[in-house]
């Protein structure tokens, strides 16, 4: 047998074996929460001695970083699918997509929606690998209305003055070729959409918001507005 079939077949142990490994751990964070994550319990479940789970991962920080990636990534890539299929369309329909896709996955995915914007991991500081991911639905928003201002323009409010200078710096950082008012409705109205989100995710809605779906359009159509996006309506 090769060298190269070797490693090949290795490559796919190794793959199989840290699939199995996130899946466990994913269950005891749906049961348990993140907080109470450990690499002892996930090696107890798989069968598996400790020593050869940290030779996946190092530490649970580790496990916790790769779990935190795929959640962000999992979101990213169906938020990326909805705009996708209505490419072409007016950007006010394109913003919704995104955003009612974000709240779809959510609700799927409660326990890892939970771990990416839920409460902080105690001892637990996510690193700079996360954050590629992390920006993926914030990205294509920007995205959306970067399109709307080089088509029929964007109609937002102007900063006030104490705020000027924090627009210019949030424009440089996240939008450049943006106008700075444009870019600090960005960066509110994505904490806002978050929100929404994290309020339904969580039960805060229960016995005050029945009609979830609808009230959430209403709701992401007005942020589409506050960040000047027009609608050909």
């Amino acid at each position: 047998m090769s060298d190269s079939v070797i490693k090949g077949a290795r490559a796919r142990a190794r793959e199989e074996v840290t699939a199995a490994i996130k899946d466990e751990a994913r269950r005891q964070l749906a049961a348990d929460g993140a907080a109470k994550l450990s690499l002892r319990a996930v090696a107890r479940e798989l069968g598996m001695v400790s020593s050869a789970l940290y030779r996946y991962f190092p530490s649970r920080d580790d496990l916790l970083t790769a779990l935190i990636i795929d959640a962000y990534d999992s979101l990213g890539a169906a938020a990326e699918a909805a705009h996708a299929r209505v490419a072409g369309q007016e950007p006010v329909r394109r913003w919704t997509a995104v955003c009612e896709e974000v709240r779809v996955w959510a609700l799927a995915h409660p326990h890892e929606y939970a771990l990416i914007y839920g409460s902080p991991v105690p001892g637990y500081s996510a690193p700079e690998s996360t954050v590629r991911a992390a920006a993926r639905v914030g990205l294509l928003l920007i995205d959306i209305v970067r399109d709307a201002h080089r088509g029929r323009g964007i109609a937002v409010q102007p900063l006030p003055g104490a705020l000027r200078a924090e627009g210019e710096r949030l424009a440089a950082d996240v939008a450049p070729d943006l106008p700075p008012a444009a870019a600090t409705a960005m960066v509110a109205a994505w904490a806002q959409l978050f929100g929404l989100v994290g309020f339904e995710v969580f039960g805060q809605f229960n016995r005050i918001v029945e009609e979830r779906e609808a009230f959430f359009s209403h709701a992401v159509t007005q942020l589409a507005q506050g960040v000047g996006i027009l609608s050909q309506g």
